[in-house]
């Protein structure tokens, strides 16, 4: 065993990772390949080396591939980025890989591609952008290829499944005429037309399952075309492609749905007004409403003039420009032209254009420019006052200072009366208040607010007892003795076993708001 110690020992070194000298911090390297994964990376590390074939840099936040960043990686064959937070790939950023095989942008957050972002990749095989948020593929996105390597080997296989594509023009897959692999399962795609697949000459393997698709006359080609030949490149679980709308057909298979019941409705367009006279420097809006099954696209353009050398006017249609040489901006359902200081170069006849699968509708507009340009009127200048003759005192007419100021004068006056009967009203209330007041204190005649009770003299009496029957108003009560008058009619001594209130002499008429003493 001793013996067989050094012999392994060179094959366990090569085993274990060999870092070069120019590796970056944190990462390990191999031979080839460079393991940067995981790392918390904003952007791609320097120092990797430049004979690197195969570099992860998986599960980072790279945001940004910076410009010149993979430059000295002209060797690299396989690239991972999955799993980043890369929302827009630069026009040309993989120039300098002219050997890349295999790329992997899965998982990031692109929102599109823009031309030219694959520029250079020639002998890619291998492209991942499934999970991002791409939401349109337009024309000439993947044409990638040099003119004078129209002919090498080109991608073969194209992963675009669980993004938000709802859109997919007719030239965006130009140049893939090696594709064998299209995913574009679970998306937002409604209709896909044939012109989109054409150029995909070698392609062998095609998802579409789990879209919403809209099945109507514009998939008559897609249901014939699996029928006769495309189920070879459908698995048994790719073929369901299933309708989401119109409701009538919804959660049918393609398949099952005959070709009579995949209709379209052609557009209808209408704009109010045909024709409109705008001033220079206004703004103008025009309307143009389309409809039909399924929802037309609209728009605007203008129709040339007859003329060479006359200006073209710039217009914004709401959500996109509209151009004036042919190409033109388009809106679902609606669309409103926008004319922004209108010069005379606006004037002229326009044309809104709503098409679907059913067919196209257009309908002409004219518009006039005022060539004056309005200026604001200034007020005009009141004439001098005539002269008067002497001791004459000039009458206001109606819409003039003096009568103006009349009319001030008298509401001035009327608040004011109002504003004093208000105020006399508060007074007079406030008299038969205090009046009352005065009322309820006089003290009334003999007898008035006495209160008769029994005397208790059958039982003790408590003050508890007096209480519960004293007056709500806080009148005296007289708790007497029922063989006696309360007011005698002549002076009357006060009983001397009831005893007399402290202070009062005999012979003297007791006053009715003097109470007794209480014996119980």
């Amino acid at each position: 065993m001793a013996l067989r110690a050094p012999a392994l020992l060179p094959l366990l070194l090569l085993l274990l990772p060999l870092r070069a000298a120019g590796c970056p911090a944190a990462c390990r390297c191999y031979s080839a390949t460079v393991e940067c994964g995981a790392l918390r990376l904003r952007v791609v590390p320097l120092g990797i080396p430049p004979g690197t074939q195969t570099l992860f840099l998986q599960d980072n936040n790279i945001a940004r591939l910076e410009p010149g960043a993979l430059a000295p990686l002209d060797a690299l064959r396989r690239l991972y980025l999955h799993n980043n937070s890369l929302r827009a790939l630069e026009a040309g950023a993989f120039r300098a890989q002219p050997r890349l095989l295999e790329l992997a942008l899965t998982s990031n957050r692109l929102r599109g591609l823009r031309s030219g972002a694959f520029v250079g990749l020639a002998q890619l095989r291998v492209l991942y952008l499934a999970g991002n948020q791409l939401a349109r593929l337009l024309d000439f996105t993947f044409l990638h290829l040099p003119v004078k390597e129209r002919h090498a080997p080109n991608l073969g296989e194209l992963h675009l499944q669980e993004n938000s594509i709802e859109l997919l023009e007719d030239q965006a897959l130009a140049g893939l005429s090696s594709l064998a692999l299209l995913d574009l399962s679970r998306n937002q795609l409604g209709t896909i037309s044939r012109e989109a697949l054409q150029p995909l000459a070698s392609l062998q393997v095609l998802r579409l399952t789990e879209n919403p698709w809209r099945c109507d006359c514009a998939l008559h080609w897609l249901g014939a075309w699996i029928k006769e030949g495309g189920q070879r490149l459908l698995t048994s679980r790719d073929r369901k492609i299933m309708c989401a709308e119109p409701p009538r057909l919804a959660l049918q298979s393609l398949l099952d749905v005959s070709h009579s019941s995949l209709i379209c409705i052609p557009p209808s367009v209408h704009v109010q007004p045909l024709e409109l006279t705008a001033n220079l420097g206004e703004d103008l809006r025009v309307a143009c409403q389309a409809s039909g099954y399924p929802q037309p696209l609209v728009t605007w353009r203008k129709v040339p003039q007859p003329r060479e050398g006359r200006p073209r006017a710039q217009a914004q249609l709401e959500g996109g420009l509209l151009g004036l040489g042919g190409h033109s901006a388009s809106d679902t359902g609606s669309g409103m032209l926008f004319l922004s200081n209108i010069t005379l170069a606006h004037a002229g006849k326009y044309e809104c254009e709503a098409s679907n699968a059913g067919g196209a509708a257009r309908v002409p507009f004219r518009l006039l420019v005022n060539a004056s340009r309005q200026q604001p009127q200034q007020p005009a200048q009141p004439p001098p006052p005539a002269a008067r003759p002497a001791g004459s005192e000039p009458r206001p007419e109606a819409g003039s200072m003096a009568f103006r100021a009349l009319g001030l004068a008298t509401q001035t006056a009327v608040a004011a009366a109002i504003a004093l009967l208000a105020l006399t009203a508060l007074l007079l209330v406030a008299m038969i208040c205090r009046r009352r007041r005065r009322r309820k204190k006089a003290r009334g005649p003999p007898g008035e607010g006495a209160v008769f009770v029994n005397d208790y003299l059958d039982g003790p009496c408590t003050f508890a007892q007096l209480e519960e029957l004293r007056d709500e108003r806080g009148h005296e009560m007289f708790v007497i003795n029922r063989s006696k008058p309360l007011f005698a009619e002549g002076p009357a001594e006060a009983p001397a076993d009831c005893g007399q209130a402290e202070g009062a002499g005999p012979g003297l008429r007791v006053p009715p708001p003097v109470a007794y003493e209480i014996h119980c």
